[in-house]
């Protein structure tokens, strides 16, 4: 009788209810977070690998560094907006617009809590002077940025609309 009710909910209903049956939100957001943060610092260790542009006059003029952290930033920012905007918040956008206005406001959010991210990444380069401590402050920086922006999200970008 359950697999009969459940089959007339639309595929995105049913991952939605099957996802939430098992562990509460906040688990789920820390979870999907965690993934966001190792895509991340695998994209930037990646890029840092392929792209040795390691000339500069100053550490903050690495752009090396700077181009890790922008597509490290950026994968991150993909995959958890699919992540949140599906599993966190259920959110079901009109049409390929309104996704995309959700998306830039999903996106300003995020510069918000990339400068509090890429705050921690530099300071623990300057204040440690080791490569790998950066990537140390990046997880450290994204587990308050991402605090920050579930916070920000749920009021501001997936609230409920009439």
């Amino acid at each position: 009788m359950a697999v009969v009710a459940h089959a007339s909910l639309r595929y995105d209903e049913l991952s939605y209810m099957v996802l939430r049956c098992c562990l509460s939100r906040a688990a789920w957001y820390a979870a999907f977070a965690a993934i966001a943060t190792v895509i991340n610092i695998a994209v930037q260790a990646w890029v840092q690998i392929i792209l040795p542009l390691n000339r500069h006059i100053w550490w903050f003029l690495d752009l090396g560094m700077w181009s890790s952290m922008i597509a490290g930033t950026l994968a991150g920012l993909a995959v958890k907006y699919y992540l949140d905007k599906r599993y966190i918040f259920a959110f079901t956008a009109r049409n390929l617009v309104h996704d995309g206005q959700t998306f830039i406001l999903y996106t300003a959010m995020g510069g918000v809590t990339t400068l509090i991210f890429w705050g921690f990444e530099l300071g623990f380069k300057s204040i440690f002077f080791d490569p790998g401590m950066r990537y140390i402050g990046a997880m450290l920086g994204l587990a308050i940025g991402y605090w920050a922006k579930y916070k920000l999200d749920k009021r501001f970008v997936f609230e409920e609309r009439p």
